[in-house]
């Protein structure tokens, strides 16, 4: 019956949804600034007859339906609520993709695609909203409109201290992949992600002459043994079916071509697929820094930022995203490799079963433009995609369908 009523209802809101996504492309905020997106999703929950709850600075969360109705007077244990997240900033990137409706913030834009995850949160839930008037949903859902993931630290894990995955009994989210054709949708159990953290080494010595190294500490030499040994030391200390890889993105030290400076620094991330690689890799980062500097006499610092965990996929909720796009068309579901990439979503996954799953936005004519480019355009027809995935998860948790619950 959802799966009927959502189609009517898409039909009936297509373009008031596709001027929503297009109102937030043109109106991108950064992490932790999103007051007008807030303020935007904040109205359109409250004209519905909602009461959205606020997050103590930007986001927020609407609860449909009731735990305590959700039995229909059935008796034995409640059922939790089934989460949806949409996450809502933008990037400080210049557009350049000449849409109509391209950023009117300068130097922010959409270029991750949120717009499109806020929109499909937005709509689900209002649908949803509908729906229950109409029938009632024996699932009580909650939709998360979260703030900040873009950054470190992200908006995830304020927003679970807010309360957000309480009485929460699985979630799940769509990121957009423009590797993919619009109307696939990329699943993979296990780690759909990298964990991502940052490192940032600062190396000191007094200074001197390029003509007598002997007589210094050789901070640019100690800094170039960092580069090139680090990562290749972790990658003879840590399984490599692990995915494990330390990459270096910024390096600076001195000015002069003859004089060894007395400071350097150098900043690089540290991404890994296994969990467990994520919470022990610290102490053994800490100890092969000291052993790689210690020949060059240098001092150091070292500042190791924990990032955000791989999402970690649960097998039923995996399933069940894939069941639910399979009843759509057979063919729509794909394989999706594991990203390198970080994604905060991960930290939820550390409280509650999960999934992401990825939403072709490829319009199959031209380059696949990647994630974070300035030019990426994505298709809009992915937006109906996402919505009839949502109500198509809480369709066929309703449903209990045997195939995905034996595998609970």
């Amino acid at each position: 019956m959802i799966e009927e009523f959502i189609k009517q209802w898409w039909l009936e809101h297509e373009q008031e949804i596709l001027g929503w996504r297009r109102h937030l492309h043109a109106h991108p905020e950064l992490s932790h600034m999103e007051h007008q997106t807030t303020k935007f999703v904040e109205e359109k929950l409250r004209d519905a007859g909602l009461e959205p709850v606020l997050f103590p600075n930007t986001g927020l969360m609407v609860d449909i339906g009731d735990i305590e109705l959700a039995d229909n007077g059935a008796g034995g244990e409640l059922p939790g609520r089934l989460a949806f997240r949409g996450d809502m900033d933008a990037l400080p990137i210049t557009e350049a993709t000449c849409l109509e409706f391209s950023s009117t913030n300068p130097g922010v834009m959409h270029a991750c695609g949120h717009d499109f995850h806020t929109t499909i949160t937005l709509a689900t839930a209002l649908a949803m909203a509908e729906y229950h008037r109409e029938h009632e949903l024996p699932t009580p859902l909650r939709f998360i409109f979260q703030p900040a993931e873009e950054v470190m630290v992200g908006g995830a894990p304020e927003v679970i201290a807010a309360g957000a995955l309480d009485g929460v009994e699985r979630i799940f989210a769509v990121h957009c992949e423009p590797k993919l054709r619009v109307g696939h949708v990329g699943v993979r159990t296990g780690a759909i992600t990298s964990a991502s953290d940052t490192l940032d080494i600062k190396v000191e010595g007094p200074g001197g002459h390029t003509s007598r190294p002997q007589m210094t500490a050789d901070v640019v030499y100690a800094l170039g043994k960092l580069i090139v040994d680090l990562p290749g030391l972790l990658s003879r200390r840590i399984d490599p079916r692990t995915g494990t890889v330390l990459t270096f993105g910024a390096v600076h030290a001195g000015y002069a071509n003859n004089a060894i400076p007395s400071e350097g620094e150098v900043k690089g991330t540290l991404r890994t697929a296994d969990i467990t690689t994520w919470r022990t890799i610290d102490p053994l980062v800490r100890q092969l820094i000291e052993q790689t500097l210690a020949p060059t006499g240098v001092t150091h610092s070292i500042k190791y930022e924990r990032g955000v965990p791989p999402v970690l996929n649960d097998e039923y909720c995996t399933a069940l995203i894939a069941e639910t796009v399979r009843r759509v068309d057979e063919n729509a579901v794909i394989q999706a490799p594991q990203s390198s990439g970080g994604e905060d979503f991960g930290w939820y996954l550390e409280h509650v079963p999960g999934a992401m799953a990825r939403l072709g936005c490829w319009s199959g004519r031209g380059d696949k433009h990647d994630l974070h480019r300035d030019d990426l355009v994505v298709d809009e027809r992915c937006l109906g995609v996402g919505v009839r995935l949502f109500a198509g998860i809480v369709a066929r948790y309703q449903d209990g369908e045997p195939l995905v619950r034996s595998l609970h």
